[in-house]
């Protein structure tokens, strides 16, 4: 089998993103986990979640529209691994209030092709700084994850 290009890996992985998006956009949490590894990780909130913990981390998280940008992607041709960083743009569906930031992925090519390995999301605030967000948010799940501990096989 020809393996595939860089810019067929870069369409992939924008594609894959994509789906996150639209996705957690749709509330579709069975759709969301699948464009993670079975062992990959949500970072917000100065917590680390695990697939298991995803159904009610986004049960808990405002409902809206997701609106991401095209992820610059460091991808070297021919590996199986990458990293990258997503802007987004969230808009609360009730208020119209806004969130921005970025995410900070790992992508990891699978027997199912790319998937997301690690996202880390940093919010920007009005007065410019750059943050993973406020720990224990009100309603949110405790995570599963110590911070830098390896997520335990499930």
């Amino acid at each position: 089998m020809t393996q595939p290009t860089r810019t067929e890996d870069l369409v992939e992985i924008q594609q894959l993103l994509a789906k996150y998006a639209v996705t957690i956009t749709q509330g579709d949490v069975d759709g969301l986990v699948t464009v993670f590894t079975p062992d990959g990780t949500y970072s917000a909130f100065g917590e680390t979640y695990t697939l298991n913990r995803f159904p009610v981390l986004v049960d808990a998280a405002p409902k809206g529209l997701f609106m991401t940008g095209t992820a610059l992607v460091d991808l070297v041709e021919g590996s199986d691994t990458a990293s990258g960083t997503q802007p987004l743009c969230f808009i609360e569906h009730s208020q119209h209030d806004m969130r921005i930031g970025y995410y900070n992925d790992t992508y990891v090519r699978t027997d199912d092709g790319w998937r997301l390995k690690t996202r880390a999301m940093t919010f920007i605030r009005r007065s410019g700084d750059h943050d993973s967000g406020r720990p224990h948010a009100i309603g949110r799940p405790e995570p599963d994850v110590a911070a830098g501990a390896a997520p335990e096989a499930g």
